[in-house]
């Protein structure tokens, strides 16, 4: 059975817009999985520990066949691969990999909260999102779009060339 997922990708080590590009690129190879569609790169100042390089950010959506626990498997994977270390919380990375949504799946249990649970307060996640998903609605938020609304303080600069 296929599954619809959004994944967010950021970075901000080691060429982070390569790293994010590489890793778009990274889950068109993953298990039972086809890359659907790819927001812009966008550039964001960081989150929680201030003193980093600011991030590059996309979504990505993709097909699945795999289940939303196997998917973030495959993910924190491709992550290890291209280096990405936890020292403490909100470090600087080389790649991060998020399930942001899957279908319309409410779900919390250790390791994975679906939809994220931070998403729909980050202009980072939601813009490049709103992209590619205009009409997207977060189960139990609401629409993305007037999540957005809300996150107009935070600033985020889309770059000139496209994610591809």
């Amino acid at each position: 059975m296929a599954h619809i997922a959004y994944i967010g990708l950021g970075s901000n080590l080691a060429d982070p817009a390569a790293q994010v590009r590489g890793a778009l690129r990274a889950l068109d190879t993953l298990p039972q999985t086809r890359l659907l569609a790819q927001s812009s790169l966008y550039r964001s100042a960081p989150v929680g520990y201030l003193d980093q390089p600011d991030f590059i950010n996309a979504v990505a959506k993709v097909e699945t066949g795999l289940g939303a626990h196997a998917l973030l498997d495959a993910l924190l994977a491709l992550e290890q691969v291209n280096g990405r270390t936890r020292e403490f919380l909100n470090s600087p990375r080389t790649l991060d990999l998020d399930v942001l949504l899957y279908d319309d799946l409410q779900h919390h249990e250790h390791g994975l909260t679906v939809p994220h649970p931070e998403m729909h307060k980050r202009a980072f996640v939601l813009l490049p999102l709103l992209e590619i998903a205009p009409d997207c609605e977060i189960p139990g938020v609401g629409r993305a779009a007037e999540a957005m609304q809300n996150c107009s303080d935070q600033s985020l600069e889309r770059m000139q060339d496209v994610a591809g």
